[in-house]
């Protein structure tokens, strides 16, 4: 697995990257082709260790974003390595085509909650028209709908999502168009 680092707001020694990098590796195991993980450690205001791990392999993407509020940046690191490996678990039959068939163990210990999802059940279907606009029009927009994301055209008629984010702002998915 090839590993991307960075850090924001805080200077971290080796040790804490040589840490994360062996704790991740362990998810090298689900994946056919190598692996890149980006790894991104933070620190807030009020102390809290913030840790964003991003693999990608092929054309599946997991992430997974966790804090950790006693200031340990270990701790951060070992919940997003659990949740990203919670996430593969429990979308293993979804998944089976995407990651190396001897990856997913059929024993496991009574530790891991694999509870297979059901199939996705869709409960409403929206049709819209993602009518052309400007992306400052698409934001008023969706303000005003007091929505979290908005579908539309840009100018260049390339279907646009604009989204919240959490951490204030917004963000812009522009799509690059169908991929066989």
């Amino acid at each position: 697995m090839k590993f991307t680092f960075t850090c924001k707001k805080v200077s971290l020694n080796d040790s804490i990257k040589a840490f994360a990098e062996k704790k991740i590796s362990k998810l090298d195991r689900y994946f056919q082709e190598e692996a890149t993980a980006l790894v991104v450690f933070a620190v807030e205001k009020d102390h809290r260790c913030e840790v964003e791990v991003t693999i990608r392999s092929g054309k599946m993407i997991f992430r997974a974003e966790e804090v950790a509020k006693d200031g340990d940046m270990r701790s951060a690191v070992d919940a997003a390595v659990a949740t990203i490996d919670r996430q593969i678990r429990r979308n293993k039959t979804r998944l089976a085509k995407r990651l190396r068939q001897d990856a997913l163990v059929t024993d496991l210990p009574a530790e891991f909650d694999v509870s297979e999802e059901k199939e996705f059940d869709v409960v409403r279907t929206k049709h819209v028209a993602a009518k052309p606009m400007s992306t400052e029009e698409a934001i008023m927009q969706m303000n005003l709908l007091d929505h979290d994301f908005f579908i539309f055209r840009n100018m260049e008629d390339v279907v646009c999502i604009a989204y919240r984010r959490r951490n204030g702002g917004y963000g812009l998915i522009e799509t690059d168009g169908i991929e066989e």
